[in-house]
């Protein structure tokens, strides 16, 4: 059961996107595919947009060394380490469920983050 929290979080974009399409069939709407080249110039205008605020986002403010840039950079997935690392101890150990639910939910959602996407895109093609 627990496997089965961590996966659904990682497939319901893909489920989503279905439910989508199967509207986009049934109505003859497109849905979010643009449909001429002035809609799909805009679009990538508009994820070059977004990619250019993430990356300044994630672009320290002055000047940092170079470990601490390599840290920040890890980061997510050092935090993601730890909390696989407590939720293994606490199902290995026999935890109370009060603790060990919001933990392998936890867990659950690192999945989704970790592949979630990656798994959406290589399955939309």
């Amino acid at each position: 059961m627990a496997i089965l929290g961590m996966v659904l979080p990682a497939l319901l974009p893909m489920v989503t996107d279905g439910v989508r399409g199967l509207f986009a069939r049934f109505t003859g709407g497109a849905g979010g595919v643009p449909v001429n080249m002035a809609e799909r110039l805009q679009l990538m205008k508009a994820e070059t947009e977004k990619l250019r605020v993430l990356a300044e986002l994630d672009r320290p403010a002055g000047e940092v060394s170079r470990w601490v840039a390599d840290f920040r950079g890890a980061f997510r997935y050092i935090a993601i380490l730890v909390i696989w690392a407590v939720t293994a101890c606490a199902v290995l150990t026999g935890a109370s469920e009060l603790y060990t639910l919001p933990l392998i939910d936890l867990s659950a959602g690192t999945v989704s983050f970790l592949f979630g996407e990656r798994f959406y895109l290589k399955l939309k093609g």
